[in-house]
């Protein structure tokens, strides 16, 4: 989990972690988990804290070591980043399909792929639509664009 956050949220859970690590040895307390991670914005339902809290928690201490802590913050930020994300990936299919159907014709996601990568020929194009029109139904439905797009 640590490698799928960047360095500056690494540094942001670390300077959380050492406000809370008041005796300074390397571990908090689990009750302090929800507190950080309302500082931090984040949004969280009690039950699935305590879930992830024993999940990561793996010698049952009751403390959580930083790279615990950074495994239990990672599936709040990255479950925050991922939502985000197809919420902008939804918004752009719906530029796109602009007659309201659920699906782009795959001459229009052609245009899209050209014009993100100006290096691509016809034969690589093809190639992407084959992958990604598995039904081969000549168009692309919101699900095969969002796996198209997050692979």
């Amino acid at each position: 989990m640590m490698d799928e956050l960047d360095k500056d949220q690494i540094a942001m859970l670390k300077k959380a972690f050492d406000g809370f690590d008041h005796e300074k040895k390397g571990a908090i307390n689990c009750d302090v988990v929800a507190t950080i991670l309302r500082m931090m914005g984040q949004a969280y339902n009690a039950q699935t804290l305590k879930e992830l809290i024993d999940e990561v928690d793996a010698d049952g201490s009751g403390m959580l070591e930083f790279e615990e802590f950074v495994t239990l913050a990672a599936k709040f930020i990255i479950d925050d980043d991922a939502e985000a994300m197809a919420k902008e990936l939804k918004e752009a299919f719906r530029l796109y399909d602009k007659a309201g159907k659920g699906y782009i014709p795959t001459s229009a996601l052609k245009d899209i792929l050209k014009e993100l990568d100006e290096t691509l020929n016809a034969e690589d194009l093809d190639n992407i639509i084959g992958e990604i029109d598995t039904d081969g139904s000549g168009t692309v439905d919101f699900d095969e664009f969002m796996e198209m797009m997050t692979g």
